[in-house]
């Protein structure tokens, strides 16, 4: 066996297993059960860097050190601890507590969470299963997430549990409406619902071209995710903790490694839908030496350095901003968020349509970029109208209750004279 052969089994080894076994009934399904298997392990190991990592990276804008007892000077070793201290603390379920809804729902939110990475597409052929409407795929198993913390909430038997479950619901099923509708505008753009074509369709990153339909993908999935300012799910200060209580042990473990796979997979998305996937100035595509295909590869990394830079742009605004009241948060969705982005889908729906079949991809992008940002300037023109009647109504408040207390003192003094 020469290197060459040897390099093409380690950059493509199912086909290399496939070789090995042939054409059996069983190779198929059990190379699936496989890419399963390791996908999921993947997802649930990396918890461990980048727990580590936001933790670090928080603390060195916060000017604090971070973790640097367990592993070393720099802490390598903190995530295991905790999941070890997790894994040997008791599960306790309440008395009262509906057993089945109380158990449940950890595992629903782990599960949902290892669910969405089937259809995204990590380099070109590797994908659990290319469904040719893979956007709405996501959009139905994501939606699940609602059911998690209603069962979190009911089966805790706590009022407070389900206080911050309904408050949960109310934020997610809130924010999934402008998340769906920038979700549909690359849709749109590439005229498929496959996550793959979608990928492939990308010669120009979509951010380039629909760059408010990711800025409001971004900040709905802030809010999908349950981060900063919009943590809200776990707001400890308001609500003791949240939906999750009364969880203790590995249970209250899975929760946290759900928000964690959860939080991946939409920076994952969002390099999907906006910055090319797995696509970089065709490195994707390369082929060295004898028909050595090592795009494969390059593709992973491509999408890990892409994915991670959003990660990082969660982290630094968990790190940086202040957490929004219920109120705020809603009325910023339903009253901007919602509005803006049915309005961005018409837009853009409306240009796609006027161009014709056989316009300059310039031109297409021209077109759909000069009126992103022409609404982004009538968006920002409104707010700054309403901050303004806002700022002089308050103001005016301020003057109206300054004036009376200013006559009710002099009132007093008269009366005391």
């Amino acid at each position: 066996m020469d290197i060459n052969e040897i390099l093409r089994y380690v950059f493509d080894p199912f086909n290399w297993l496939r070789e090995l076994f042939g054409n059996e009934p069983w190779v198929e399904p059990v190379l699936d059960i496989i890419g399963i298997l390791v996908v999921a392990s993947m997802a649930l190991l990396s918890i461990f860097f980048w727990g580590l990592l936001e933790r670090k990276v928080i603390a060195r804008m916060q000017d604090r050190i971070g973790p640097n007892r367990v592993g070393g000077r720099f802490g390598q070793l903190q995530m295991v601890a905790d999941v070890i201290k997790m894994i040997t603390k008791e599960v306790i379920i309440p008395d009262g507590a509906d057993k089945l809804s109380f158990m449940l729902a950890p595992i629903v939110g782990v599960a949902t969470a290892l669910l969405l990475l089937a259809v995204l597409p990590f380099a070109p052929g590797v994908i659990g299963t290319d469904l040719n409407v893979g956007l709405l795929y996501i959009m139905g198993i994501s939606s699940i997430s609602v059911v998690t913390f209603i069962l979190a909430g009911w089966g805790s038997n706590n009022k407070y549990a389900l206080l911050g479950a309904f408050r949960s619901v109310a934020q997610l099923v809130s924010y999934e409406v402008p998340l769906v509708i920038a979700l549909l505008i690359p849709a749109i753009l590439a005229s498929t619902l496959s996550t793959v074509e979608l990928v492939e369709a990308q010669t120009i990153p979509y951010i380039l071209i629909v760059p408010m339909a990711a800025l409001i993908f971004f900040i709905s999935a802030l809010a999908e995710t349950g981060r900063t300012p919009f943590d809200l799910l776990e707001a400890e200060s308001e609500i003791v903790a949240g939906y999750h209580t009364e969880y203790t042990g590995m249970s209250l473990g899975l929760f946290l490694a759900g928000e964690y796979i959860g939080t991946l997979f939409i920076s994952a998305l969002f390099s999907t839908l906006f910055l090319g996937g797995y696509r970089f100035l065709g490195l994707e595509t390369l082929v060295v030496g004898e028909g050595i295909f090592i795009g494969r590869f390059l593709g992973l990394v491509i999408i890990f350095v892409k994915t991670f830079l959003i990660f990082f742009l969660f982290m630094w605004i968990r790190g940086t901003l202040p957490r929004f009241r219920i109120d705020q948060m809603l009325n910023f969705n339903w009253k901007l968020m919602v509005p803006v982005s049915l309005v961005l889908l018409l837009v853009v729906a409306i240009v796609e349509k006027s161009l014709p079949a056989d316009v300059a991809p310039l031109v297409r992008v021209a077109a759909h970029l000069i009126s992103n940002l022409v609404l982004g300037i009538i968006v920002l023109q409104i707010l700054r109208r309403q901050g303004e009647k806002q700022r002089l109504a308050f103001e005016a408040s301020i003057a109206e209750r300054t004036a009376a207390n200013q006559q009710r003192a002099a009132e007093v003094m008269g009366a005391a004279h």
